[in-house]
């Protein structure tokens, strides 16, 4: 095993600190113990003194009997920080763990959820889903897994193969962010091979507008620096982020860079945890983020903070922001936002005065109608002060999900393979010679060839896919089976409608450690159709994680999958043998014998796979041996660059010198050359070997005569060519006169290929040789003008509390067509322009530090439904007062939906006047009724309540269908 220590004792070389952790660590908590390690702490010092180290005996006295010890090293499955743990197992029994203290992300510490991670379905009277079972005259009834594998494909392939209503275009495939890299890929490749391209999973719904905007501005869709490079930020504005509640192990790096002297500052429409521990709060409408930074952009151009020298340099389109930016004056600004022009003023002073400076976001940015215009927004900021490429600079995108990152760029995305490869023909042929798959065979698994190249329906609209009229689909079907494969439908708005659509379907699958919300809700409304599947969390099973910063990180397994459930590449080879195709989906990775000795992909092989096929993001470099290797030997990266300071891994031999922790991405060629993988993208200060870059040449080298590519002199330090450049492919090297650079066998991959096609890796090999990067050196666009808005605009949404700022600031037009369906803008905000009028409150939703994602496994924690044992609404004293309402009583929260949801009220000044809060977290209530007996018996979450995306209404971006969670309206009337 990768880092399998096994002892009966601890360790003499062990520091007196891990013994005292770990020896106490052995006993079992009492809840104030408990309460005590869960806060939020200053640094790594800072949590060892919570510790209660007077109290604790010298670790050999507290060795467990009844065997040896084994230590496994993984990673928390709950946030994307990647916090490692150590995991002791005795006897096949996870019995207790402990952080990593050596770990340079986490350095030691845990949030609430990392510190009980182990009672999340560990434990026989867990609230697991124990094993397969099925829907039958309304109740939930075991069934064997032959039984559930036989029923489930057949029903799937008689839809598949009706040739009048059916086909696979009829099903829709929901993959998961809990899901490894290697999971994430097979199931990609598992669906494609089904012969769709209709699935997606949770980045669709809390950042693909992330993705979609960052990535058409600059190359990439990801975080550009890290939680840890926020230690050189002299400057950090929280825009859209509650990072002590979302994240709150991220908040050491924080607040280290705080006591170091940057300024923290914090925009948002409530006083947030984060708030709290900031410089600098103001508050915010939602939903008029546009505008906010448009209004500080005002400010930089007018008093010359602007980085005239960089955007002339790296920035294309900066004049037309300019022209947009013009209208927007402070008494505008103030109109819209109600920030006064101080206030945003203070903001773009300390942005431009405290470099390099930061802007940190998550789901309060990109879940509006309008998602893609407000992240482009924040980037072309970033750029206009020139902090981009810039340690302590650039935009740290804090993702969801444990490995919401890495599920998004190697997973089942609708409009992309693997890699972010697109859908066009040539990508397809790229994947068959990497899957060994003849392309003829794979073209006839679609319906057509049109289908194989056309985005699929996303996770966001899957209930209208559903219920839409078949004539306004882009489809020939519409859907009749839904597959959930580890994802949380209380997570998604429309709640009440998609409990409809599951009514309607002819079949629903659910794949989960836990029966989910989805198995309550259908059964609500269903006697039959429905099946769950146990799948094994991912704790017990190994696999690489990639977290916000995009440094991979590779879990070993903890236990065997407990109970009846199977690993998530286990169910799916098993379907594929049922399917006809599993030899193809296997292809040229090796299968072993897992659970019970059935067959399955090898993990590591697997991400061997992944090595050989994502040049486009450097996803090459990242071997299984180097990420172990890393794992093994985490306290020699330092904590504030992430690079390693040195040292031989002692098992391999394998020196870590020069590589920065987890390779984050773009790691590119292959694992042989050794790139270190890239801290902080886009930074021409290094050469591109040590991790440097530029901006992606992505969008062509002129645009209406203008030059897309970075000016004379504007490269990656060493680069032989010292200005603007394209991307790397065979005919270049033949021009640059660099292709003799390859061997013999080099040459005969390369030809006729690109850097992201050429699978020897040796066009990339040879451009960074020259010092230069493989995907060209251009400029940053301002102007996405394949976007509806190519300047970021403000647009009002759908359901507005100001309908006299609409008609300056209307939303889109219908759309006849965006991912195989008509979407509503226009027609849904005239018809809701005077809805303020009974509903109006502003309501707007978010996460808790207790839980995460839909909740269901940690709702099913007796940890953590003790600490926050009730879904509730944040209510302003006044607002509660005019409604007769006092603190923790029940409410009703009414929406324009026709929704209501029954919650218990915590009356705050955290929220404005005008607007409430909500949790998304919670399920298992719906409109007042406990779903406790819709359930499998003994697998409801002990803490059940309502869930706010019941009542949530419409609306969708227009460039990814990501959902509208954070702008609506409702009422609150006292229950």
């Amino acid at each position: 095993m990768l880092l399998t220590r096994k002892s009966n004792h601890a360790s003499a070389a062990q520091s007196r600190l891990s013994r005292s952790v770990s020896g106490m660590l052995g006993r079992t908590i009492d809840r104030r113990t408990f309460l005590q390690r869960s806060g939020i702490a200053l640094g790594a010092g800072a949590v060892a003194t919570q510790l209660p180290f007077n109290i604790v005996e010298h670790a050999d006295a507290a060795a467990p009997a009844g065997g040896a010890t084994e230590t496994k090293r993984t990673i928390c499955t709950h946030c994307s920080v990647g916090c490692s743990l150590d995991a002791v197992v005795q006897n096949g029994v996870w019995i207790r763990h402990e952080p990593v203290f050596d770990s340079p992300i986490n350095l030691g510490a845990h949030c609430a959820k990392g510190a009980s991670i182990r009672e999340h379905g560990m434990t026989h009277d867990s609230h697991r889903l124990k094993t397969p079972m099925k829907l039958a005259g309304g109740k939930w009834q075991k069934i064997t897994w032959d039984v559930a594998l036989k029923e489930v494909s057949e029903k799937i392939l008689a839809i598949r193969n009706d040739k009048d209503k059916g086909g696979p275009d009829a099903t829709f495939w929901i993959g998961s962010s809990k899901h490894n890299n290697e999971q994430a890929y097979l199931f990609r490749k598992f669906v494609s091979m089904f012969g769709t391209n209709n699935m997606d999973h949770q980045a669709r719904i809390c950042h693909s507008t992330t993705v979609a905007g960052v990535a058409n501005t600059w190359g990439y869709g990801a975080m550009t620096n890290s939680y840890n490079d926020e230690l050189n930020s002299k400057c950090i504005l929280f825009f859209g982020s509650n990072a002590a509640e979302a994240h709150p192990v991220s908040m050491m790096h924080t607040l280290v860079a705080k006591e170091n002297g940057a300024k923290v500052i914090v925009v948002d429409p409530r006083f947030t945890r984060t708030a709290a521990r900031a410089d600098t709060y103001y508050r915010i409408r939602s939903g008029t983020d546009v505008a906010f930074l448009w209004g500080m952009l005002h400010h930089l151009f007018k008093n010359g903070w602007a980085d005239k020298d960089y955007i002339q340099a790296r920035v294309y389109g900066m004049d037309k922001v300019r022209e947009e930016v013009a209208k927007w004056t402070p008494e505008e600004v103030e109109k819209v936002t109600g920030m006064k022009e101080a206030e945003v003023r203070d903001v773009a002073e300390k942005m431009a005065k405290n470099k390099p400076s930061t802007i940190v976001w998550a789901m309060g940015q990109t879940q509006h109608t309008n998602g893609n215009a407000i992240v482009r927004a924040s980037c072309i900021l970033q750029l206009a002060l020139g902090n981009v490429g810039v340690s302590g600079g650039g935009t740290n995108i804090y993702r969801g999900h444990d490995n919401v990152q890495g599920a998004t760029d190697v997973g089942p995305n609708p409009d992309s393979l693997p890699g972010y490869y697109g859908i066009a023909p040539g990508s397809w042929a790229h994947f068959a010679r990497v899957w060994g798959t003849d392309l003829d065979w794979l073209k006839k698994r679609f319906s057509n060839e049109g289908s194989m190249t056309k985005p699929g329906i996303t996770v966001s609209r899957w209930q209208d896919a559903v219920m839409e009229k078949n004539e306004n689909l882009d489809q020939d079907p519409n859907l009749r089976a839904v597959v959930f494969w580890g994802h949380a439908p209380n997570s998604q708005n429309r709640g009440k409608e998609m409990v409809e659509a599951m009514k309607k379907l002819d079949l629903l699958v659910v794949v989960d450690p836990y029966p989910s919300a989805t198995a309550a809700m259908a059964a609500m409304v269903r006697q039959d159709g429905v099946y769950l599947l146990p799948a094994a969390t991912q704790m017990e099973c190994a696999g690489s994680a990639t977290c916000s910063n995009r440094s991979l990180q590779w879990r070993e397994k903890v236990v065997d999958p407990l109970f009846e459930s199977r690993t998530d590449h286990m169910i799916m080879y098993q379907l594929a043998e049922k399917f006809g195709f599993h030899k193809e989906f296997a292809g040229k990775i090796k299968v072993v014998k897992g659970k019970g000795g059935m067959d399955e992909p090898d993990m590591e092989d697997t991400l061997r796979e992944i090595n050989r096929a994502v040049w486009t993001i450097g996803y090459t470099g990242q071997s299984p041996e180097r990420l172990q290797a890393h794992m093994r030997n985490q306290h020699v990266f330092d904590v504030r660059t992430l690079r390693a300071k040195g040292g031989k891994d002692a098992k391999t031999g394998y020196v870590l010198d020069g590589d920065y922790y987890g390779l984050p991405w773009p790691c590119y060629g292959t694992a042989a050359i050794k790139h270190p993988g890239s801290p902080n993208l886009y930074d021409t200060s290094k050469h591109v070997m040590d991790g440097g870059g530029n901006f992606r040449a992505n969008f062509g080298v002129e645009r209406e005569g203008v030059g897309l590519l970075a000016e004379d002199g504007s490269h990656s330090k060493g680069a032989e060519l010292t200005t603007g450049y394209p991307e790397f492919d065979h005919v270049m090297l033949k021009k640059l006169g660099w292709w003799d650079d390859l061997t013999d066998d080099e040459k005969k991959a390369a030809e006729g290929k690109n850097w992201k096609t050429d699978l020897s890796g040796g066009i990339q090999r040879v451009a960074m040789k020259h010092g230069c990067h493989p995907f060209g050196n251009a400029k940053a666009r301002a102007v996405v003008w394949n976007f509806p808005d190519p300047v970021p605009l403000h647009r009002e949404a759908l359901y507005s509390p100001r309908p006299d700022l609409i008609e300056k600031y209307p939303t889109h037009a219908d759309q006849k067509n965006r991912w195989r369906m008509p979407v509503l803008f226009k027609t849904i905000q005239d018809a809701n322009k005077d809805a303020v009028k009974t509903y109006p409150l502003i309501l707007t939703s978010g996460r808790l530090t207790e839980y995460e994602g839909g909740g269901d496994e940690t709702r099913s924690n007796p940890w953590l439904a003790e600490l926050q044992q009730e879904m509730f609404v944040e209510i302003n004293p006044k607002d509660a007062n005019d409604r007769g309402v006092k603190n923790n009583e029940y409410v009703w929260v009414k929406t324009p939906s026709k929704a209501q949801i029954k919650v218990k009220t915590l009356v705050t000044e955290r929220v404005a006047s005008g607007t409430v809060f909500c949790p998304f977290h919670f399920a298992g209530h719906f409109e007042g009724r406990d779903l406790l007996d819709k359930y499998p018996e003994g697998a409801a979450p002990i803490v059940r309540g309502e869930a706010v995306n019941t009542a949530t209404t419409y609306g969708y971006d227009i460039v990814t269908m990501m959902q509208e969670t954070k702008t609506t309206l409702c009422q609150v009337v006292k229950a």
